[in-house]
């Protein structure tokens, strides 16, 4: 098992948990957009409000598609834009992503997750009331999604 952070204390306390667990897990200083794995090596992927942290979500769900052999499962807990109107509210607040770690909760990331090339098998949309947390941290999705046997083209996204 592969653990991938970018920083070195959610690195050190990954490596306290993993401490806890029954196998084996390489802890690395990495990041979802620059993922140390060989093609097709693994078969899943976990994120947990990473794509709506990373710079370029598209470049983290290639390297995660990359990475994953066919029939690999992507599993998420992330933020997302809102319904309209208050995906405005989102959008105007341009000092949480500073103040958050990079957080940018109003990402369309069950989209972003599709056009990777993945297809989704569970998508639930959690409210402020499923998640504990206030606007704008929520809505959330979670849920899980697979790379096909055979990517999709472009045409067909």
């Amino acid at each position: 098992m592969l653990a991938v952070a970018p920083e070195a204390h959610p690195r050190r306390l990954a490596g306290d948990a993993a401490a806890q667990v029954p196998m084996p897990v390489q802890i690395v200083d990495g990041s979802a957009d620059r993922l140390p794995a060989a093609v097709r090596s693994f078969d899943a992927a976990v994120v947990c409000l990473v794509l709506c942290t990373v710079p370029d979500p598209a470049a983290a769900l290639a390297k995660m598609f990359r990475v994953l052999r066919p029939g690999g499962q992507v599993r998420f807990l992330e933020h997302v834009q809102d319904a309209a109107p208050a995906r405005r509210l989102q959008r105007v607040a341009t000092l949480r992503p500073r103040l958050n770690g990079g957080c940018h909760t109003g990402r369309d990331t069950a989209t972003a997750i599709k056009y990777a090339g993945f297809v989704a098998t569970r998508l639930d949309w959690l409210t402020a009331a499923d998640a504990g947390m206030p606007f704008p941290a929520a809505p959330q999705i979670l849920g899980t999604a697979v790379r096909p046997a055979h990517p999709r083209t472009a045409s067909t996204r």
